[in-house]
């Protein structure tokens, strides 16, 4: 093997070197990154096949199992989201057991020069990488849904099932078209690296490296299948014996008549202060797993989370600020004047389904809890301040890599990886995504244009959230590909449509998952073809897994929705469910009210000097401002490391997900984060390395499985299970609910 080519010399040199470097089939590894030449390997064996008979079947399974397991756990109380990971290491073992049992004799298709076999060989590395894009389709959600449910069980309309079909599909499929047209740059380009898919690749390698169990050890399989059992049987507790469990509140049970205590003390309605809950999907349910994520991130959202919980809701309640003692402390829900949830119906127009300016004038203003409204308040600063940082510590290297990018395909100069696809496999034709792109947007515009109008977004709505989309695929997919760190449109989308289509819940909506979904659809898309440019997958194949894939995905989230929609009684609605049910749909409920205070109410209303949270606006500057003070201290102070690990991005965006998550969601989750990521991994970081990816894929199985079996079993014949006090899905706190404002009157709350 040739030298490595040092960084500084420039591409065009660089080519020359690689051209001398390589010696009948032996390659340089001259990628400009070093994360890159360390991990991904520089090898490739064409005669390998890819879309094979296992992988459509393993492939197509995992797809599917996922999609319809997420779905339904999208609707309960613990959402719990299980991802690829769990798929990519189930499958490896059945993957082999194919390779040793099905027969290799080839079949051919009748009238066609076309043969295929159900055992091509060894299962090899290839098909292993399609049938987790394959699952990572499924496992990555579908947004629309959201508006499905909200229309059905919220806003209790009826949607034309072929129009929610088509709004799940495109927005889903629609950003493919676009991404394909910048494929020469984010996945061609070495500078444009994906450091998220070099986890990928190492997980991978380690997975198919030979491994032998060592004297008294486990294999990763064993492992994983232990996990497995102990997760699956221990989840008939929490998830249908003992539901309680998932969140103990103990300073509700001390002070159970005071108001006070219950507020700080409740996990589920409170600030949780000393809550824990005993249930994997606590930990997981909302943040995804803390075994995923580095301790820095782990440590930023920590404090984030406590000095927003513990520091600035608590002052601004108890100083009332925006008369806040008249609501909750903590709610997703939306008040009037009065203290009690705000009637939507007495403001919409039954038939255009739009504002009534005079109802509304003549109602109350909206008004929300003081920890949701200041969750918008720090949802504007997060997006101002992963501009800035961005800008202040990653701009200098995002553009040298830039740079580099465009003198890169203008003189045709690729890394390793590039030539290696370039000789041995075919490129997606362009055309392929402008079919993709043009179809799309068609099917779009019929589906807000036709069915009469259910959608309520105009045809020049769709257009301008397409136009959104494409122009900031480019730039935030640059800065993912160098930095890990992907800025969000939702924000601006609501902004956006709110100012100039105001009144409209759906078009609200939709505008947003148009807009912001298809681009972060386009941005995926482009880094799982990196993914297979990293690990040697033939592009047309990948190209038919993630299109097959998203297709298939897309219709198994949208008929488990619809089905439990129309199966479920009550679904979502808390105040008809009976106790202990667990479908309370806490993000679809968030998604509602969103819904109502960007589209119906608009932000005119909300925040400007026509609401109540004008000053909410304000954290945008403060956002922006925030990363400054830390890059200037990294700049005086390099030798301190640690400077340039706060993250304000992160800081600041710790509690996005609350509400729907809440505070005994962020304690578990953090408490495990810290134990794992912290503490094992400096104390016994061989065992962290070989279990902890493992573990984590095992716990969320094991948990998905009983969820599922419980369900089919137990819950859909209505056997809720034993009546006692820990079958609710709830921390006894009932006073943690209620106002302290003097006179509001709730039902089960004392006056003040």
């Amino acid at each position: 093997m040739a030298d490595h080519i040092p960084d500084h010399i420039p591409p065009s040199e660089k080519k020359l070197h690689s051209d001398n470097a390589v010696t009948g089939d032996e390659e340089v590894n001259d990628n400009p990154i070093e994360e890159v030449r360390l991990t991904v390997p520089i090898t490739d064996d064409p005669s390998q096949a890819a879309l094979t008979f296992r992988t459509w079947v393993l492939g197509l399974s995992s797809c599917i199992t996922l999609a319809f397991v997420n779905q339904f756990f999208g609707y309960r109380e613990n959402q719990i989201a299980v991802t690829s990971v769990s798929a990519q290491i189930i499958t490896l073992p059945l993957g082999k057991l194919m390779a040793a049992t099905l027969p290799t004799r080839r079949f051919s298709v009748p009238l066609t020069k076309w043969s295929f076999t159900l055992n091509p060989g060894p299962f090899n590395l290839k098909e292993h990488v399609l049938i987790t894009i394959f699952a990572s389709c499924g496992s990555g959600g579908v947004y629309a849904v959201g508006i499905i449910t909200i229309v059905r069980a919220f806003y209790h309309r009826q949607l034309n099932p072929v129009a929610a079909f088509l709004l799940a599909q495109t927005t889903q499929m629609l950003g493919y078209g676009w991404a394909g047209l910048f494929r020469k740059y984010l996945v061609d380009s070495p500078y444009m690296w994906w450091p998220a898919n070099l986890v990928q690749v190492s997980l991978f390698r380690a997975l198919h490296e030979k491994e032998k169990r060592g004297k008294g050890g486990l294999t990763r399989l064993q492992f994983f299948l232990m996990v497995f059992v102990c997760s699956f049987s221990y989840y008939l507790i929490p998830g249908y014996l003992f539901q309680s469990i998932t969140s103990l509140s103990f300073v509700c049970w001390i002070w159970k008549d005071s108001v006070t205590a219950q507020q700080l003390g409740s996990g589920l309605h409170g600030l949780g202060i000393g809550s824990f809950g005993f249930d994997w999907s606590t930990v997981v349910g909302f943040l995804g797993s803390p075994l995923a994520y580095p301790a820095y991130s782990i440590v930023n959202t920590l404090i984030g989370f406590c000095l927003f919980t513990y520091v600035v809701v608590p002052i601004a309640y108890w100083s009332n600020a925006f008369e806040s003692q008249r609501f909750p402390l903590f709610s997703s829900k939306t008040f009037d004047y009065t203290g009690h949830g705000y009637n939507i119906t007495r403001i919409l127009k039954e038939q255009a389904f739009d504002l009534d300016i005079p109802s509304y004038d003549g109602y109350s203003k909206i008004y929300l809890s003081v920890f949701f409204a200041f969750a918008y308040g720090l949802s504007f600063a997060t997006l101002a301040s992963a501009i800035s940082h961005v800008a202040l510590f990653n701009g200098k290297s995002i553009y040298q890599m830039w740079r580099g990018t465009t003198q890169a395909m203008q003189e045709q100069i690729g890394d390793v990886h590039t030539r290696i696809m370039k000789k041995n496999y075919a490129s997606v034709p362009n055309w392929w995504f402008h079919i993709i792109l043009a179809v799309m947007l068609a099917l779009s515009l019929l589906t807000c244009e036709g069915f009469g109008k259910q959608l309520q977004l105009p045809w020049w709505g769709v257009l301008l959230a397409c136009a959104m989309a494409f122009g900031f695929t480019l730039p935030i997919a640059v800065i993912t590909a160098t930095t890990n760190t992907q800025p969000g449109l939702n924000v601006i989308t609501e902004l956006v449509i709110g100012y100039l289509y105001p009144g409209k819940p759906l078009a609200n909506v939709a505008f947003k998952t148009y807009g912001y979904i298809s681009m972060v659809q386009a941005i995926n898309f482009v880094a799982d073809f990196k993914l297979g440019h990293y690990m040697k997958i033939p592009p047309r194949s990948m190209f038919v897994a993630q299109l097959v894939g998203t297709v298939v995905a897309s219709s198994v989230y949208f008929s488990t929705a619809w089905w439990l929609l129309t199966s479920v009684e009550n679904i979502c609605d808390t105040s008809l469910l009976p106790d202990g049910s667990p479908w309370t749909c806490p993000g679809d409920e968030v998604f509602y009210n969103a819904s109502i205070i960007w589209g119906v109410v608009g932000p005119l209303r909300m925040f400007t000097k026509y609401g109540n949270y004008g000053s909410m606006n304000w954290f945008f500057l403060i956002g922006f401002l925030a990363p400054f003070p830390v890059w200037l201290l990294s700049q005086k102070f390099p030798e301190n490391k640690w400077i340039r690990l706060i993250h304000f991005p992160i800081l600041l965006g710790a509690t996005t997900a609350m509400p729907p998550a809440r505070a005994v969601s962020y304690i578990s989750w953090g408490a495990v984060g810290i134990l794992f990521n912290v503490y094992i991994y400096r104390k016994y970081k061989q065992w962290w390395g070989r279990h902890t990816y493992i573990l984590s894929a095992a716990m969320d199985a094991g948990l998905a499985f009983m969820g599922v079996v419980i369900f089919f079993t137990l819950q859909s014949k209505d056997i809720i299970g034993p009546e006692w006090w820990g079958l609710d899905v709830d921390d006894h706190c009932p006073l943690a609910k209620c106002p302290t404002a003097p006179g509001i009157q709730v039902k089960g709350c004392p006056v003040f």
